[in-house]
């Protein structure tokens, strides 16, 4: 299982927001670090297909980012995540698993499997709008999950959850990445520190460190710390 990065550029104007990144990725968590303004969220969005890129290439298994057979590898939960407030959790994950082409009966069983696997089986036939914000986000990582995965991308999945609900999906997360690629954006670094296989750095749009916390061989954030202390804030 490869997923291939090969000098992935985008260029806005006069801003490169990702700047000839070539990566070569294998089943496992890959934690994603990087300020504000780094190009994250630009690389992740090109990896998705949701992107053109200026120019370079993402495959997976000899397919090009741009086909229906890579989408269907895919799992993605954006920062901001849509949702439609008069749905039911349930009628909503049924709903996306139609769009993923999955047929009914494969589709109900996978919605309230994963209902019950986020801790919304009590919900799920709840309307969306009466929803906290650690609810929708559970939602969120449902419907990434939909299709099983062999790629999981994950731009904050744990903004607004308490740190129980932390700890649930982090454990759900390491155990994504022992049969899929889950590449893992967040602002908190402790959740990257307990689940990531693979710590990637980004800077000015580009990968400035990928490697292990072994090679690390510090403190995550004091790492962090040290190569954003510039930026003055966290990513």
């Amino acid at each position: 299982m490869e997923l291939i990065i090969d000098r992935l550029s985008k260029q806005y104007k006069n801003k490169i927001a990702v700047d000839r990144i070539s990566l070569t990725l294998h089943q496992g968590v890959y934690g994603l670090l990087g300020a504000n303004g780094a190009g994250k969220t630009t690389l992740m969005r090109m990896l998705c297909g949701i992107l053109r890129p200026t120019s370079g290439t993402v495959m997976f298994e000899n397919m090009d980012v741009s086909t229906e057979d890579y989408r269907k590898e895919l799992g993605y939960l954006p920062q901001d995540f849509g949702y439609y407030p008069n749905f039911t959790g349930r009628d909503f994950l049924m709903y996306m698993a139609v769009l993923k082409g999955m047929t009914k009966s494969r589709a109900q069983k996978r919605c309230a499997k994963l209902l019950d696997e986020v801790g919304l089986k009590e919900m799920g036939d709840k309307k969306i709008k009466t929803y906290s914000g650690g609810m929708k986000q559970r939602l969120g990582i449902a419907q990434a999950l939909l299709s099983h995965p062999r790629i999981l991308i994950l731009d904050e999945p744990t903004a607004g959850l308490d740190p129980k609900e932390r700890v649930r999906f982090r454990d759900m997360i390491a155990a994504l990445g022992k049969e899929s690629i889950v590449i893992l954006s967040t602002h908190i670094v402790s959740d990257i520190e307990h689940i990531a296989d693979r710590i990637l750095l980004m800077k000015d749009g580009q990968i400035i460190f990928n490697g292990t916390q072994e090679e690390i061989g510090e403190d995550l954030e004091e790492f962090y710390l040290k190569q954003f202390e510039e930026v003055g804030e966290h990513a």
